[in-house]
C-alpha cells in the first residue's frame, strides 16, 4: 500500500491488525505512526489501551503478549513498537501474524531495514495487515516533493530556492520539512511564496555563495564570480564542505554529459525526464553544454574524481581543501 492509501484508510476508520512499516526513509514511517498514535483512541481510552514499546528494551514475546490483550472500555487497543529493527527473533512474530486480533492495531517501526519477502512472516502480514516500505527519494525527486509539501500548506517556492534547500539538506525529508515549517512561520503577512532570500535570512544558507551559484558561474565561465564563491568557501569550510561541492559538481557535469547525447533536445519535457530534473533547470544544462563539449565534460568529470581522491590524502600531503578547490575551478575554467 502507498503512504497516501494508508492514511486515507485510517481517516476512514478502515483499520488493519498489523502495520509493518520498514525502509530507509524514516519520515513516512514517523508520519503514519504519529497519525495512529494521535487519532485512533481518545485521550481517555489511551490510558488503558495504548502502549509504546522500544525494540532495544523489548523481546518479541512481550510484543505478542501485548498484542493479544483485549481492549478495556474501547473498541481498539494500539501497540506501537519503535526501533523494532533491534528486536531479536522478529520472525517469531508469525505466531501472532497468523491469527491477529482485529481489535488490536500493532504498529511495527522497522526503520532502515526491510523484511525478507521470502519469509513466512512477510507473506502472513501481507495477508492480514499492511506492509509498507518507505524508500529514500532520489535527489532529483526532492524538489517535486517540496512543491507538494508546500502545496498542502497553500504555499509555493521558487525553483532556485527549492534546489538550494535540496543541495544543503540532501534528501533527508524530516530536516527539509522542519526547515519548510520554519520558513512558513517567518513569511510576512500576505506572502505565500518562499524565495532564496527567505532561506538566507532564516536558515543561514547564502543565496549568493553556494554550490548552486558556483555551477552557474562555471556554466557562464564567469571567472570573477567563481573565484569569489571559492574564496568564500575556503573561509567558511564548515558551512561549505569540500565533499559536498565535489559531489554537486559531479552530478551536474554527469548530467551535462548525458545532455550532449540526448537526440531530441528540442522537447524540454523529454530532456527534463531524461536528466531527472525540473524543466526549469534544463536551460542550465543547455548553456553548460555549449560551453563544454563532450570531451571537455569528460575531462572535468575526471578532474573531479582526481580532486576527490586528493581531498582524502591520495597524492596530497598538505594542500588544504580550500586550495584544492581553487586549483580545481581554475582547471575547469581554463
Amino acid at each position: 500500500m502507498s503512504f497516501e492509501q494508508i492514511i486515507s484508510d485510517l481517516k476512514n476508520k478502515i483499520y488493519k491488525p498489523i502495520y509493518f512499516l520498514s525502509g530507509e526513509e524514516p519520515y513516512f514511517i514517523d508520519l503514519i505512526t504519529k497519525y495512529i498514535n494521535d487519532n485512533i483512541l481518545t485521550e481517555a481510552e489511551k490510558s488503558f489501551n495504548q502502549t509504546v514499546l522500544y525494540g532495544k528494551e523489548t523481546e518479541i514475546h512481550t510484543v505478542i503478549n501485548s498484542a493479544k490483550r483485549f481492549p478495556m472500555m474501547a473498541n481498539h487497543q494500539v501497540i506501537i513498537v519503535k526501533e523494532a529493527q533491534n528486536i531479536k527473533n522478529i520472525d517469531e512474530l508469525i505466531h501472532y501474524a497468523n491469527a491477529p486480533l482485529k481489535s488490536t492495531l500493532l504498529v511495527i517501526n522497522y526503520k532502515y531495514k526491510t523484511l525478507d519477502k521470502r519469509k513466512k512472516l512477510y507473506k502472513s502480514i501481507n495477508e492480514s495487515g499492511v506492509l509498507y516500505e518507505s524508500k529514500k527519494l532520489y535527489d532529483s525527486e526532492v524538489p517535486s516533493w517540496i512543491n507538494g509539501y508546500l502545496k498542502n500548506k497553500k504555499r509555493t517556492i521558487d525553483p532556485g530556492a527549492g534546489a538550494l534547500l535540496n543541495e544543503y539538506l540532501g534528501n533527508d525529508l524530516s530536516k527539509i520539512a522542519n526547515e519548510l515549517d520554519k520558513l512558513i512561520i517567518t513569511l510576512p503577512d500576505g506572502e505565500f511564496n518562499i524565495t532564496s532570500s527567505h532561506i538566507e535570512r532564516n536558515i543561514g544558507i547564502s543565496k549568493d555563495y553556494n554550490n548552486f551559484e558556483l555551477n552557474k558561474a562555471l556554466t557562464q565561465k564567469n571567472v570573477l564570480k567563481a573565484n569569489r564563491i571559492v574564496n568564500y568557501f575556503s573561509h567558511n569550510p564548515k558551512d561549505n564542505p569540500f565533499t559536498l561541492t565535489i559531489s554537486t559538481l559531479y552530478h551536474f557535469y554527469s548530467k551535462v554529459l548525458t545532455y550532449h547525447f540526448i537526440k531530441n533536445k528540442g522537447d524540454k519535457r523529454t530532456v527534463a525526464a531524461t536528466l531527472k530534473v525540473n524543466p526549469y533547470f534544463v536551460g542550465d544544462y543547455e548553456k553548460a553544454a555549449k560551453q563544454y563539449n563532450p570531451k571537455k565534460t569528460v575531462d572535468i568529470i575526471s578532474l573531479l574524481r582526481e580532486y576527490d581522491l586528493k581531498s582524502k590524502g591520495y597524492n596530497n600531503v598538505s594542500t588544504s581543501h580550500g586550495e584544492l578547490l581553487k586549483e580545481l575551478v581554475y582547471r575547469i575554467l581554463h
